[in-house]
């Protein structure tokens, strides 16, 4: 009876070496690849940034060890952005997590099998990046905010705060396809608000000093910057230009915690920090084309009142009670 057991007992245990993997042991969890590619620079987008990496901490992965992030900066050339993206594509990353119309544009030319997400785009629908928000199709899903909207918010802001104001200079880059809704809904907005809108382009830092020249000549009372990854890079320097020509300037809200006069748009931060739930869905299974596109929901205006009182400018009560003032 003794040499029975002991033979069943071996046998048992001999074939416990034919048991599937998972049931002598816990695998371990497979690191996921996430590709970055940024318009700008990881200096100039230092808060979104934090807010995508509180994101993915908040859902549990641990940079470096759950989860590996490949970062490609285009430092503001946006054409270099389709070449980043391929590099990205060629690494075998997960998923590609991206921003703005050429991002997301070029992140697409690179792949139709890759999911992509979009921390924030201008517009998602109406510039074609997804055929809808509901059923974006495709391999990209994300988020989006209505530019043109933000940008006429910007002027109505201006006009508040300088009565008597008849023009206002659009400073942006003429290469970004987002500009193709912006300008049309920009111009409505100046006509019924009695303005004139003058164009300025510029297409790299090395044009921006001409360009506030140029509205200095033409004696534009005050300007309104475009968000684009070239501008949004460098907008310390674009903030401080509008200053030396005593130009009272608005663009995101960013734009005035650098030095700008007034900021107003969507929080970029909790935008990206909302990709990270696009990431973890997708790295768990779900398609980009059955998760519907999300639109922003926290605005923010800020006041630079350092900026103003350079300016000599008093900002009304109104627009003070609306928003978060710098010092």
């Amino acid at each position: 009876m003794l040499d029975v057991r002991r033979r069943h007992f071996i046998a048992m245990l001999g074939g416990a070496a034919a048991w599937p993997l998972p049931a002598r042991a816990q695998q371990p969890h497979r690191v996921a690849r996430i590709g970055f590619l940024g318009a700008a620079s990881a200096t100039g987008f230092a808060n979104q940034l934090s807010g995508f990496r509180q994101g993915l901490a908040d859902l549990g992965y641990i940079e470096g060890t759950t989860i590996v992030i490949e970062y490609r900066w285009a430092l503001g050339q946006i054409a270099r952005l389709p070449e980043l993206a391929a590099e990205l594509v060629r690494s075998n990353v997960d998923v590609i997590v991206t921003h703005g119309t050429p991002g997301i544009l070029a992140a697409k030319q690179a792949t139709a099998t890759i999911p992509i997400v979009m921390a924030a785009s201008g517009d998602a629908e109406a510039s074609g990046l997804v055929a809808s928000l509901a059923r974006p199709g495709g391999n990209v899903t994300g988020s989006t905010f209505f530019n043109p909207e933000l940008a006429a918010k910007r002027f109505e802001l201006l006009t508040e705060t300088l009565p008597g104001l008849t023009e206002v200079g659009l400073l942006l880059n003429p290469g970004n396809p987002i500009n193709e809704p912006i300008v049309p809904m920009i111009k409505l907005t100046a006509k019924a608000l009695g303005l004139e809108v003058p164009l300025f382009g510029v297409h790299s830092p090395a044009e921006f000093e001409g360009a506030f020249a140029a509205m200095a000549a033409k004696r534009v009372g005050a300007a309104v910057i475009i968000d684009d990854a070239t501008l949004i890079a460098n907008a310390p320097v674009v903030a401080k230009l509008a200053l030396q020509q005593r130009l009272p300037s608005s663009g995101w809200p960013d734009y005035a915690v650098v030095g700008g006069f007034i900021g107003y748009g969507v929080n970029f931060p909790d935008m990206f920090r909302r990709a990270a739930t696009f990431v973890d869905r997708i790295l768990k299974g779900a398609q980009p084309t059955d998760l519907p596109v999300e639109r922003a929901t926290k605005f923010e205006t800020i006041v630079n009142l350092k900026t103003a009182k350079a300016l000599g400018l008093d900002v009304p009560t109104a627009t003070l009670s609306s928003c978060a003032p710098t010092r």
